[in-house]
């Protein structure tokens, strides 16, 4: 079984967007931004078809109001960065599936124990807006 094809056609893809307004020096990659990185789920029949609909999907923003440090609303746009990852679904979508996976080789058991969370500290039990 090639690795990168999946029975059941499904891809999870991951990309970087990134807020940029109008005045900002876009010559100092140093500069500070507000960037998220955003996981969709693609329905592709190839990894081929899969990128391509990722990056379709991922580039349908639009220039939006955002409200800068000092208060100030101004007019920007979000950037897409591109890709990150791509990875193919194995499992039929259901509770319980696994869609994606990362390894930690040779990591020490503290640094593992370090990335959980508190049931409260999950996003989906943010009390932010």
């Amino acid at each position: 079984m090639n690795k990168n094809l999946n029975p059941v056609g499904w891809y999870v893809a991951t990309y970087i967007e990134r807020f940029e307004f109008p005045d900002e020096d876009t010559s100092d990659p140093e500069r500070r931004c507000r960037a998220w990185k955003n996981t969709i789920l693609i329905k592709a029949k190839s990894p081929e078809e899969a990128y391509r609909k990722a990056v379709q999907e991922a580039t349908l923003t639009s220039d939006t109001e955002w409200t800068k440090d000092n208060g100030r609303i101004k007019g920007g746009r979000l950037v897409f960065e591109g890709l990150t990852s791509l990875l193919p679904i194995y499992d039929k979508l259901e509770d319980g599936s696994e869609i994606f996976w990362e390894d930690y080789p040779r990591s020490k058991v503290k640094t593992i124990k370090g990335m959980i969370r508190q049931k409260s500290e999950l996003e989906a039990f943010s009390k932010e807006e």
